[in-house]
């Protein structure tokens, strides 16, 4: 009959085999925090212009931008003058456009930055029509698409690695209650042993649970010591990570591996001693 010396060297195996998936979710789970994060970045970096008429008075540009400003799809703005928008054109164009036309051509505007939820062809075009609304305003332009081609390739790789993400969970369930089931195998004339001295169903799988609980513990916790080595270090090979990476949503992500490991290990393992608890004496063999 097996003893404990004979089980802890599964225990051992198993506790590593339930961290290496779980770090392999962790993993996953942060590419598509940056993702999410990166995707936010791209979007509420996007500038809209708008453009006012010449006859515009400074007075009325400062009062429509305390307008926009309060605005709930308004992350921030800032006014371009037609002196400064000429100047950033010279940059762009390499050369000089008011020598080369006899006129600035430009407008003066207010250059709006938005949150993330409303940068989508739905919501800038009620915007636009909402903005348009001010006689004092000539135009409302966005890049429409960089916005169209942005939205659609972030919604393809958000599909793409969700399915992966559901995918490889059910991979990682199935793995972790393997890996737990087969190091309750050799515990199992243990648990039948107790059984026919007289000991009760919670008796028996107390001590399994706590240990399942424990084994869970550790297995998440060297998931998330591994995984935050990972991303300290492509950290410090890509410093940008540290602007992506959204503190609430990675601590969110290892809280989550630390209780995915938990819950299935004492799920999986309580199964297992009540399996064994009914099987006969001969059936174990």
């Amino acid at each position: 009959m097996p003893t404990g010396k004979k089980a802890k060297p599964t225990y051992f195996n198993a506790i590593l085999g339930v961290a290496l998936v779980l770090f392999l979710l962790g993993v996953l789970g942060w590419l598509l925090i940056n993702g999410r994060a990166l995707s936010r970045a791209f979007k509420e970096d996007l500038e809209i212009s708008v453009d006012f008429h010449d006859n515009t008075t400074d007075a009325n540009i400062n009062k429509m931008q305390s307008i926009l400003d309060k605005q709930p799809f308004v992350r921030h703005t800032r006014i371009i003058t037609k002196e400064e928008a000429v100047k950033m054109e010279n940059q762009v164009e390499g050369t000089n456009v008011i020598d080369f036309l006899g006129y600035n051509p430009l407008f003066t505007s207010i250059a709006l930055k938005m949150h993330e939820e409303y940068v989508n062809k739905d919501s800038l075009d009620k915007i636009n029509k909402l903005i348009l609304q001010t006689n004092e305003v000539r135009d409302v332009t966005w890049p429409n698409v960089v916005v169209e081609q942005m939205t659609s390739n972030f919604r393809k790789i958000g599909i793409i690695l969700g399915g992966i993400s559901v995918v490889l969970l059910i991979v990682v369930i199935f793995l972790i209650d393997n890996t737990v089931r087969l190091a309750m195998f050799s515990n199992r004339f243990l648990i039948k042993t107790m059984q026919m001295v007289g000991a009760t169903r919670s008796f028996i799988t107390r001590p399994f649970d706590v240990r399942a609980f424990l084994n869970g513990l550790i297995s998440g916790l060297l998931a998330v010591l591994a995984l935050w080595m990972v991303i300290s270090f492509a950290t410090k090979q890509l410093p940008v990570l540290s602007l992506l990476n959204d503190p609430v949503l990675l601590a969110s992500l290892m809280i989550g591996m630390i209780l995915l490991g938990i819950i299935i290990s004492l799920v999986s393992t309580h199964r297992s001693v009540v399996k064994y608890l009914k099987m006969h004496v001969d059936d174990l063999y």
